[in-house]
């Protein structure tokens, strides 16, 4: 979806992320760790649909939480980019970036790309890398439209699926924005998103 008026020069997402991955050891995912096949809708118990699109390997860490890192808070992310343009970076092996999930703002369309277990760089914190879930919403944080009903739906059944699975409070305690996050120098995902309403319908989800 592209509102009709002009938008500002979009950012890169996720400055800095290049100086965070070349920190993080790659280790390459073993054989048993076989994806689902690409562009597979995938559902779980409580979880939406959502479809495997997998990220570049170079831009998350393999491993196996819960049992290496706990995870234990969910990090709400806005892509400044369109899905298509978001989903491309994350593929692209020189971007060092990936979030677990992006969701798209005209449908509410889920792409996984990178595995719950794994190591997402989606935070620009290390430590918070290691114990949460990033969930990116295509669109801009100085424009609400984006943020369409189906986006907030869809994006409160996954988020409170990821906590009930891993026994996450759905509460703002451990449902946080990108700005967040200790060390952040993003503002995403801004001050029109409507925390309130986002809460409401993730307590409320089965």
């Amino acid at each position: 979806m592209e509102p009709a008026r002009q938008h500002p020069a979009r950012r890169r997402l996720f400055t800095g992320a290049a100086a965070l991955a070349a920190s993080a050891a790659l280790t390459p995912l073993a054989a048993s760790a076989a994806a689902a096949p690409r562009n597979t809708p995938r559902t779980a118990a409580g979880y939406p649909t959502t479809h495997w699109t997998p990220a570049s390997t170079s831009n998350y860490t393999a491993a196996q939480r819960p049992t290496e890192y706990p995870i234990e808070m969910v990090v709400v992310h806005v892509t400044q980019e369109t899905f298509a343009d978001t989903v491309r970076l994350f593929q692209d092996p020189a971007h060092a970036a990936a979030a677990h999930y992006v969701v798209r703002s005209a449908d509410g369309y889920i792409a996984q790309c990178v595995r719950e277990r794994d190591v997402a760089w989606h935070a620009g914190n290390w430590d918070y890398n290691t114990r949460s879930i990033g969930i990116e919403h295509e669109g801009w944080i100085d424009d609400a439209s984006w943020f369409t009903d189906k986006m907030y739906q869809q994006s409160a059944l996954l988020t409170a699926a990821v906590c009930d699975r891993f026994a996450i409070p759905r509460d703002r305690a451990h449902i946080i924005g990108h700005v967040e996050v200790p060390g952040a120098d993003h503002t995403d995902p801004g001050t029109l998103w409507d925390w309130t309403r986002y809460m409401k319908l993730v307590k409320a989800a089965p």
